[in-house]
């Protein structure tokens, strides 16, 4: 086996090489041994192991492991749309009072900001807005910096919903009685203060809906904070993706209307282990209709 570096996909046969990782950095513990900072590729994941302990993954399975995860995510994107286009009929139907035949209509989702720790998965979540016809502003910054940047970058796009994640994770060893301590959580503090700042900037809930953590991340503290969606109540690993489709339900629900809950987890991957939150309102102005005949569209 080739020896493991930086950049490296590995395995940990102490999970039974159930997640794949890339290799941050390797570094020498107190203990005179080598070890690894690990990402998740697709879960919002950080972890330090042995680096006895990881595996080597070969460029097939790597693939494999990507298409799988693809598949997952079109699988998600293929209900967003079906749902779209059966609550625009409904909510045509309701305005027209099913008189429908000259009418055409289009959305206006609310706008999002995504901070994100992870460059990689910025760029995928970027690229799912995109498909989804999301307009949002993402930025690549570290989770301890978010804080000091959040205020500013709000305060120029003044988006109707903000998304704080990246990594996150409880540090190696915890147990359930410290999940309610936030010093065995990587990076959740970071997260709790960048939340307090969006909430110096807006403080109320329903006029900026936020989406805040990682894996594993510390869900109490993070809704206490001001978030109205969070990672991660059982403690569980939660998926890159999980913040685009909560944030994408938000979106195209009318300010009018309050989300339930259970509809915008159960759009998510991870699901109801891995999301949680308080109910909040959407985030679109309304669909707008127009008769085809203006157009010449008929």
């Amino acid at each position: 086996m080739d020896e493991i570096k930086a950049g490296d996909i590995v395995a940990r046969n102490s999970y039974s090489c159930d997640i794949y990782f890339k290799v941050v950095v390797i570094f020498a513990g107190e203990d005179g041994k080598q070890y690894a900072r690990l990402k998740g590729l697709d879960f919002r994941l950080e972890a330090t192991a042995p680096l006895d302990d990881l595996v080597k993954i070969e460029p097939l399975k790597i693939s494999q492991y990507w298409h799988q995860c693809q598949l997952r995510n079109m699988e998600k994107m293929r209900d967003v749309f079906m749902r779209r286009e059966d609550d625009r009929k409904i909510n045509l139907g309701r305005a027209t009072k099913n008189n429908m035949e000259d009418i055409q209509s289009f959305d206006l989702p609310g706008n999002l900001v995504h901070i994100d720790g992870d460059k990689e998965y910025l760029d995928m979540c970027m690229a799912s807005y995109k498909q989804l016809n999301i307009e949002c502003h993402g930025y690549h910054i570290d989770e301890e910096k978010q804080a000091e940047r959040v205020i500013d970058i709000l305060a120029e796009h003044r988006p109707d919903m903000l998304v704080l994640t990246g990594h996150d994770g409880l540090v190696k060893g915890a147990k359930e009685e410290d999940y309610r301590d936030i010093k065995k959580y990587h990076n959740s503090q970071h997260f709790v203060n960048a939340v307090r700042a969006a909430r110096q900037y807006e403080k109320s809930r329903d006029d900026l809906v936020i989406f805040a953590g990682a894996c594993q991340s510390y869900y109490e503290a993070l809704l206490s904070a001001g978030a109205n969606f969070a990672s991660s109540p059982k403690r569980v690993l939660i998926h890159a993706y999980d913040p685009v489709f909560v944030m994408e339900k938000v979106a195209y629900t009318s300010i009018y209307d309050p989300i339930a809950l259970k509809d915008v987890i159960a759009g998510t991957i991870t699901g109801f282990d891995g999301i949680g939150g308080v109910e909040a309102p959407g985030a679109q102005p309304g669909a707008c209709m127009y008769e085809r005949a203006v157009y010449g569209a008929q």
